[in-house]
C-alpha cells in the first residue's frame, strides 16, 4: 500500500507535463486545449495503472508521450474507414454496400456546393427533392412512379400510414421478421396506426388464409420477403402472383416489402432464389419498397416503387417530411442508379458486384500477393485456406460463398492478442478468428491496403505476446 502511495505522488503534474518540449510544440501549433486534456487524461490513466498493482514509467518526459498520443486518439474521426477482412461484403456493424467511387464523388460536390435540391433550374422555380431519382428508378424498375427516404422501415411505414391508417393489414405469420436492433415488422406497423392481422401458421400460410380474413376495414395486404433468415422443410407461402391475384378481385392494395432490393438477376453469381425488384412489379405488386444500400449497393434510403395513384398520396402524407431522404443520400443514390443504366458497368464500377463476381484463382492470388509482404515477419506462420463467406447485411441468409482467406498464427502472439491490436490502429483491420487463427478474408479485404495490413501486423506482433494495458 505505501508503495501505491509513494508511486502516486511521483505523477507529473500537469504543469510539468506541458512543459516539455514535445507538448509546447504541439500546443504551439494550436492544439493547446487538446493537449492540455490529454494530459489530465495520462495522468489518470497513469493513476489507474498504479491503483491496478503496476509500476509505470512515471517521468515528465514518459508523460507527455503518452499525453501525445492520448491527444491523437482523442482527434481521430469515431467514424471512420476500416478494413473489412471478415469475407462478409454486405457487414451491416461495417457499414453495408461500400459505395462506388462515382456515388462517393457525388454526394462530395453536393456537400461543397449550393444545389439543386428543391429547384428546378428549367422552369426557374422551386422543384422537389423526389424527381430527381424518380424517373431513373421508373426505368429501371418499370414502376408507374417512385420516391425514396431515409431508410426502408421508414419506407414500411410511410406506406402502411398512408394508405392504412385505422385499418387493417393482413400479413403471414411466418413473415412477421425482426429486421434488426430489435425493430419488428409488428412494431412498424403499429407506430403507422394500422392493425395487424396475422393469418396462417408460422411454416405454412395459404390463399384461403387472406381470404378469409379480410373484411370491410382491409386497407391492403402486405407480403414480406424473408431477407434475413430462411424456414427449412414443411413450409408453404403464398406467391406474389397469386397474392396479387386476390389483391385485384377483392380491391385491394399488394405491399411486398422486398428488403434487400437487387436491381440485378444474383444467378449470374451463383446466388438463387433472391427475387428481383423489376421481377415484383412484374409479378404484381402494387407497391415495392426496399434498402438502398444492401443488393442495390448504394447509399442507405428506403425506396418505394409502384402505382402511381399510391405514390402520390404518400408524397402528400406529412409522415413524408419526416422521413425525407437528404441531399447527400440522394446524390449518391442518383450516380449509383445511373451506374445500372448501362448493365455492363455494373461489376466494374459498383463495390458490391465487384466483390461477387471476383473470380476465385484472383481471390487466391490476392492471398498469395499479402503472404508474400509478411514472408519476413519474425515468428508468423501464413497460409492460404479455403473459406466461406457471406452476402450478409440481411440478404441471401443460406447461401455462403467460396473463397479464399490468408490464416495467421505467431510463435509469441496468440490469435485473441492479434485481433485485438489491428482491430485498434488507427485504420482498423477486422478480420475473425477460426481454427486458434487470425483470418483475413481476401475477397472483402481490398488491394489497396496489402502493405498497410503486412506493415501493421510486422508492428504489432514485433511488441510480443506481453499483456494489453488501457
Amino acid at each position: 500500500m505505501e508503495m501505491k502511495k509513494e508511486l502516486l505522488r511521483q505523477i507529473p503534474k500537469i504543469d510539468e507535463i506541458l512543459a516539455q518540449p514535445q507538448a509546447a510544440q504541439a500546443m504551439a501549433q494550436g492544439r493547446r486545449a487538446a493537449v492540455t486534456q490529454a494530459a489530465r487524461q495520462a495522468a489518470e490513466r497513469l493513476r489507474s495503472r498504479i491503483l491496478a498493482g503496476e509500476t509505470p514509467e512515471l517521468s515528465a518526459e514518459a508523460t507527455a508521450a503518452l499525453a501525445l498520443e492520448i491527444a491523437e486518439e482523442n482527434s481521430r474521426m469515431n467514424l471512420r474507414p476500416v478494413i473489412n477482412g471478415t469475407g462478409i461484403v454486405l457487414h451491416t456493424n461495417l457499414g453495408r454496400a461500400r459505395m462506388s467511387h462515382e456515388a462517393a464523388l457525388a454526394a462530395m460536390q453536393v456537400a461543397e456546393n449550393y444545389n439543386t435540391l428543391e429547384y428546378d433550374c428549367r422552369q426557374g422555380r422551386r422543384g422537389s427533392r423526389y424527381d430527381h431519382v424518380e424517373s431513373l428508378l421508373c426505368q429501371l424498375t418499370g414502376a408507374e412512379a417512385a420516391l425514396a427516404v431515409n431508410n426502408n422501415a421508414a419506407a414500411v411505414m410511410l406506406i402502411l400510414g398512408a394508405l392504412a391508417k385505422d385499418k387493417q393489414v393482413i400479413v403471414s405469420r411466418g413473415e412477421l421478421v425482426e429486421i434488426g436492433g430489435s425493430f419488428r415488422v409488428p412494431e412498424i406497423m403499429e407506430q403507422s396506426n394500422s392493425a395487424l392481422a396475422e393469418v396462417g401458421t408460422t411454416n405454412k400460410t395459404h390463399p384461403q388464409d387472406y381470404e378469409r380474413a379480410i373484411t370491410d376495414q382491409t386497407a391492403a395486404l402486405l407480403k414480406v420477403h424473408t431477407s434475413n433468415y430462411k424456414i427449412m422443410g414443411f413450409t408453404e407461402d403464398v406467391p406474389l402472383e397469386q397474392l396479387a391475384e386476390i389483391g385485384r378481385r377483392r380491391g385491394l392494395p399488394v405491399i411486398y416489402d422486398l428488403g434487400s432490393g437487387a436491381l440485378t438477376d444474383l444467378a449470374a453469381y451463383g446466388i438463387e432464389s433472391e427475387p428481383t425488384v423489376q421481377w415484383a412489379c412484374q409479378a404484381g405488386a402494387d407497391i415495392v419498397s426496399f434498402s438502398g444500400d444492401k443488393l442495390l449497393g448504394g447509399p442507405q434510403a428506403g425506396i418505394v416503387v409502384g402505382k402511381k395513384s399510391y405514390i402520390d398520396v404518400m408524397k402528400k402524407n406529412p409522415l413524408t417530411r419526416a422521413v425525407r431522404i437528404d441531399k447527400l443520400t440522394l446524390a449518391a443514390l442518383e450516380a449509383t442508379l445511373r451506374i445500372y443504366l448501362e448493365p455492363e458497368q455494373i461489376n466494374q464500377k459498383i463495390p458490391t458486384y465487384q466483390m461477387l463476381s471476383m473470380p476465385l484463382e484472383e481471390i487466391q492470388a490476392k492471398g498469395r500477393r499479402l503472404l508474400e509482404k509478411l514472408a519476413e515477419v519474425p515468428g508468423l506462420h501464413g497460409q492460404l485456406v479455403e473459406e466461406q463467406g457471406q452476402v450478409g447485411g440481411g440478404s441471401v441468409p443460406a447461401q455462403m460463398i467460396p473463397t479464399w482467406a490468408v490464416a495467421l498464427r505467431h510463435e509469441s502472439v496468440t490469435p485473441d492478442q492479434l485481433e485485438t491490436r489491428l482491430r485498434l490502429l488507427p485504420l482498423p483491420i477486422i478480420g475473425r478468428i477460426s481454427k486458434d487463427r487470425f483470418l483475413l478474408d481476401m475477397r472483402t479485404t481490398q488491394e489497396e491496403y496489402l502493405d498497410y495490413i503486412a506493415q501493421s501486423v510486422a508492428q504489432e506482433t514485433a511488441r510480443g505476446g506481453r499483456e494489453e494495458t488501457a
